[in-house]
């Protein structure tokens, strides 16, 4: 009675997705003195956001990003289908030596660059596209207002947005809805801190130089951890039988630790180096396809948060190099929770003492790993793959 009375205060008390407080001129004028303690001016200030209405395109966007709405592999094979292979196969044969020299100069990969590219922007095609991209301070004004759990993050890329603007004379930089801006889509605050001039021509401008943005993303992938020459992972069988608790991406552990507990590279491949340090990651669970993962995944994953995201900016690295598809299949017929019942979810987690992060139904790797906790005090294999049946369970578990 104690667990459901508490999983009912949860219900109650939850935020949802996207919460404002008073109105947007009401926001805009609290955060004047912080965006001029930062740099802006007054007379910038005043002259980019006075009369500022909000984007009403973007609170639904807030809700319904693909990376956290869309199944792994739905996600991965919308972005990474033949079409595109094609497409980057050919817009890097055509800026080769660009993408060596950058590659040369900062020891990331080049295929691992054009990747980005073509999941960021489709190798720039949607740059000219006004329905996706934006003058950015609106959009984070609006993003920043709606009070989405990455509040802090969405403030500071507005106001680094606006340092940008005044430096262009009061004109907002231009991007997606959150903020991203150029052909890699980075975000302000890391333009502001890794922004380069890769073409020498003493500008930086990510929207209209594919050198500029290819070299602030090589820059910023090295600030992130990017290990030169080590790959981002690799697929692998698992034996049966095998500790699904294993899958663990707080604990670096080498190839060998895997090796040695019968887990193999698909297709009879060998490990190059056992000394590698790696983390299992399961992400449809014990019936897909399943990777050791390097810290370069886990630098992906710094680029932008999503799994899904980092997934398929890896596969695309490796077709655009010529790799097949995945060995494994997806278990394309699973349910998945709706956003109430991953929520819901994630409060009968708390409910259950397993689960301390927020109720906001984003599925990452700390729900996944409660979920296991969950699953393996229920005797089950411990995948943490969480479906509407494991809804349907934790709502049981917390009557």
């Amino acid at each position: 009675m104690r667990r459901l009375a508490a999983f009912f205060v949860l219900l109650m008390t939850a935020p949802t997705m996207a919460q404002p407080v008073g109105s947007f001129a009401d926001f805009l004028a609290a955060l004047r003195p912080e965006a001029l303690s930062s740099g802006v001016s007054a007379t910038s200030y005043d002259a980019i956001m006075g009369g500022m209405t909000p984007d009403p395109r973007v609170p639904k966007l807030v809700e319904t990003q693909p990376e956290f709405t869309t199944p792994v592999w739905d996600y991965i094979e919308t972005r990474v289908n033949p079409a595109r292979v094609e497409r980057g196969k050919a817009a890097l044969s055509r800026q080769a030596q660009l993408f060596s020299a950058i590659g040369a100069r900062y020891g990331v990969d080049p295929y691992l660059l054009g990747a980005i590219w073509g999941i960021e922007t489709d190798y720039g095609a949607v740059l000219g596209n006004d329905s996706l991209i934006r003058p950015i301070v609106r959009s984070l004004a609006t993003v920043t207002y709606q009070h989405r759990s990455r509040y802090a993050e969405d403030k500071a890329d507005l106001i680094a947005a606006l340092r940008l603007a005044q430096v262009n004379g009061g004109v907002s930089p231009v991007g997606s809805w959150a903020g991203a801006i150029g052909h890699l889509q980075v975000n302000p605050t890391n333009v502001l801190a890794h922004g380069s001039d890769g073409d020498g021509d003493g500008r930086i401008d990510l929207h209209n130089s594919l050198a500029d943005a290819l070299a602030t993303s090589a820059r910023f992938l090295i600030h992130l951890g990017y290990q030169p020459g080590v790959d981002w992972g690799f697929e692998v069988a698992l034996p049966e039988g095998f500790d699904y608790l294993l899958a663990d991406r707080d604990q670096m552990r080498p190839i060998g630790f895997f090796a040695d507990r019968g887990v193999m590279r698909v297709s009879g491949r060998a490990f190059s180096d056992l000394r590698t340090p790696v983390f299992l990651y399961v992400p449809a669970g014990k019936d897909g396809p399943k990777f050791l993962m390097t810290g370069n995944y886990l630098v992906l994953k710094g680029y932008n948060f999503s799994d899904s995201y980092a997934m398929a900016v890896a596969h695309l690295t490796d077709r655009l190099k010529g790799g097949g598809a995945y060995v494994a299949p997806w278990p394309r017929n699973t349910v998945f929770p709706n956003l109430a019942q991953r929520q819901t979810i994630q409060q009968a987690l708390k409910a259950l003492g397993l689960y301390q992060g927020a109720v906001d139904g984003r599925l990452g790797p700390i729900t996944q790993a409660a979920y296991a906790r969950f699953q393996a005090s229920q005797g089950q294999i411990a995948d943490g793959f969480i479906t509407k049946a494991a809804h349907d369970a934790l709502v049981a578990a917390v009557r």
